[in-house]
């Protein structure tokens, strides 16, 4: 068995008294899809922004494709194994987070010339064959003003990609989306773990999950509580917490 993309072990993170997560354990092994669930305030934002260091963690260790970084007072003195795992983990936000000044093509190729420090030509090129993917090469030059609220996030899924991660960390990439526009982007994602790409979703799209996770996690109050395969965790999960959500959302 191969080791994992991701280990995150005895994570911690406070936001002053608030303890967000508490002592968390996961591991996500290559072209695994992990599906993190929970109701809102448990922690799960947190726990994918302390994974590419969006947030400080507060405690424990994070390695990603190898590159292992403990927790500790010295943390902001390694900056360039932070700048590295953050290379090696595309973000996905529930807000799209597209820059409104540039095109389509030009939030896409943004990451990949300015960090990676690739020519313009080669980017564009990577660019329309991620675009052709997302079903969006036809909006090259527009601009995000311009895009629904289906095709900006698919444009934010080209321009993670863009970036050649190793692991997509998407949070509630559907959770800001009219109903109709759900399904473009999900089909996008689906496509994504087809291909292989190692992922953690954060997602109340329960079908989704069931289709498309090999695991799924539940997340109480900053502690992974339970978890497993998504038919065995959603018809007959044994934490009473884990029982009450799904009896709430299925």
């Amino acid at each position: 068995m191969s080791d994992p993309v991701v280990s995150v072990t005895r994570l911690e993170k406070s936001f002053g008294r608030l303890q967000v997560l508490k002592g968390v354990d996961l591991s996500v092994r290559s072209g695994e899809v992990v599906v993190v669930f929970g109701r809102s305030g448990s922690g799960k934002s947190t726990l994918l922004r302390c994974i590419n260091f969006l947030e400080e963690p507060s405690g424990g260790t994070i390695e990603v494709d190898g590159i292992r970084i403990e927790i500790g007072p010295n943390l902001r003195a390694r900056r360039e194994a932070i700048r590295d795992i953050r290379m090696r983990t595309g973000m996905v936000f529930q807000e799209f987070n597209l820059f409104p000044h540039l095109s389509v093509i030009e939030n896409v190729i943004e990451g990949p010339m300015t960090v990676k420090g690739v020519a313009r030509a080669a980017a564009e090129t990577r660019a329309m064959e991620l675009l052709d993917k997302v079903g969006l090469a036809d909006k090259r030059n527009e601009y995000p003003i311009r895009l629904s609220g289906g095709q900006k996030q698919r444009v934010a899924i080209a321009r993670a990609l863009a970036m050649d991660p190793r692991v997509m960390l998407f949070d509630e990439p559907t959770s800001a989306l009219d109903p109709e526009l759900i399904g473009g982007v999900l089909s996008v994602m689906r496509d994504l773990a087809r291909d292989g790409m190692t992922m953690i979703v954060i997602t109340h799209e329960m079908g989704f999950a069931r289709e498309v996770a090999n695991r799924m996690v539940f997340m109480y109050e900053g502690e992974l509580i339970e978890e497993g395969p998504p038919a065995a965790l959603l018809s007959g999960a044994r934490d009473p917490r884990t029982q009450r959500f799904l009896e709430a959302v299925l």
